[in-house]
């Protein structure tokens, strides 16, 4: 058994409030074991400079770690008056991940902002802000499809992410931090509900992986965000 007795292809409990606040278009608190990430939608009638005129929108991703979301405070990274390299990498993999499911071409001259902010992290933060950040972009998008702003609903697919990676020659799904802080080998996965990879990250932390290896980490990881996509399909339509 794992650290927090979970098996080794199992999931974190999945905690969901949609809309969770009420000013920004959409949002969803989203909760993977003890790691909380707030996710909210703000939607600008502009788009950036390259884009101007083109009669296509836009996707953006913004990613913090509160102070207290750690056991050792972070500072903000506004105190410092710089973006963290990891901080930067984070906020393009969430727009990576988003961006090829949305329909930027049906939205108009609009900038989809997606703030996600963690409030506690206990490993898996990237992943879980991808599933956050994807239910309030669905919200959004719901309202405005409502309101008959888009000629077609703009979200393809539904999309999932989820971290696996190889502890002391386990292979384990969604790991927790003291997990992933002694992972041999960290991977993560997004993934449509078609069963299409966006994007599959692997790193030998400390001892090179074989073939075989990264293919169960595929299958592992594959397996549990079909999970989480059928969570997520339950909550957009209740």
């Amino acid at each position: 058994m794992r650290i927090d007795g979970r098996e080794n292809e199992q999931l974190r409990e999945i905690e969901i409030q949609l809309d969770y606040l009420d000013y920004p278009a959409g949002s969803c608190l989203f909760k993977l074991g003890k790691t909380v990430v707030l996710c909210a939608v703000s939607i600008e009638n502009r788009v950036p400079p390259f884009l101007v005129g083109k009669g296509q929108g836009w996707l953006t991703a913004e990613y913090s770690l509160l102070p207290a979301s750690t056991k050792e405070r972070t500072q903000r990274e506004a105190n410092t008056g710089r973006l963290t390299g990891r901080t930067q990498e984070i906020r393009r993999f969430i727009g990576r991940a988003l961006r090829p499911i949305f329909d930027l071409s049906v939205v108009g001259e609009r900038t989809f902002i997606i703030d996600c902010d963690v409030l506690q992290a206990d490993g898996g933060t990237r992943t879980a802000a991808v599933n956050g950040a994807f239910l309030a972009l669905y919200s959004a998008v719901k309202k405005l499809w409502s309101n008959k702003e888009f000629s077609q609903f703009p979200i393809l697919d539904f999309v999932g992410a989820i971290s696996a990676g190889i502890v002391q020659g386990e292979v384990l799904l969604d790991l927790c931090y003291e997990e992933d802080s002694n992972a041999e080998v960290d991977t993560n996965l997004v993934m449509t509900g078609r069963e299409k990879i966006i994007e599959f990250g692997a790193t030998a932390e400390k001892i090179p992986m074989t073939k075989q290896e990264l293919d169960k980490l595929l299958e592992v990881a594959r397996a549990g965000i079909k999970q989480i996509i059928e969570i997520e399909k339950k909550v957009v339509s209740g």
